[in-house]
């Protein structure tokens, strides 16, 4: 059921955007020519919870939208790194917290027609602060907390429109769901 790849050329290598153009067979033996790929690295988003019960979210300019949006915190997972370890390391990076639970709840392609790579999605409970932002040169990120019911709130008024983070605020309240559920029963 797989395709071929009969050969491939890079039209672009960059960290952020490596971009290629296959050539592929089919099943059937049909030729695909021109099947184009934008190579992602493997990334992280987190709905992280502090010690009081809010979301640490983060509002940053996303210049291909030309934009502020509210989003999770996350980014890249940097090569060799395992993605339960990168999602600590963003979270530290982003917004100076620690969590004392950090759980996958999911993994999403973005949009497996054009692009490779997954975004593994976590739930972070026991969130505090215990240092600065420790910044890339090209990010400028505001830090924001949010109580869980605003949370719920803004994904029914559209305000948050990272489609990746939306998944991940979908299983991670579904995780909640069940973990509160759980205490009822």
């Amino acid at each position: 059921m797989n395709w071929k790849t009969i050969s491939s050329e890079y039209l672009s290598r960059h960290p952020y955007f490596t971009a290629r153009k296959d050539t592929c067979e089919m099943p059937d033996g049909k030729i695909v020519d021109g099947y184009y790929v934008v190579e992602l690295p493997v990334s992280v988003c987190s709905l992280a919870i502090t010690t009081d019960g809010k979301a640490v979210m983060v509002k940053q300019y996303r210049h291909p939208i030309e934009e502020i949006i509210i989003e999770l915190p996350g980014g890249f997972v940097d090569d060799g790194e395992d993605p339960s370890k990168a999602v600590h390391r963003e979270l530290l990076e982003e917004t100076g917290y620690e969590f004392s639970s950090v759980e996958l709840v999911g993994k999403v392609a973005g949009n497996p027609g054009l692009l490779s790579g997954y975004t593994y999605l976590y739930l972070a409970q026991g969130g505090r602060e215990i240092a600065s932002q420790s910044l890339d040169h090209n990010e400028e990120i505001e830090i924001m907390t949010v109580p869980l019911e605003e949370v719920h709130a803004m994904l029914s008024r559209n305000e948050i429109v990272q489609a990746l983070h939306v998944s991940c605020l979908f299983y991670a309240f579904q995780k909640l769901d069940a973990m509160s559920r759980q205490f009822v029963d």
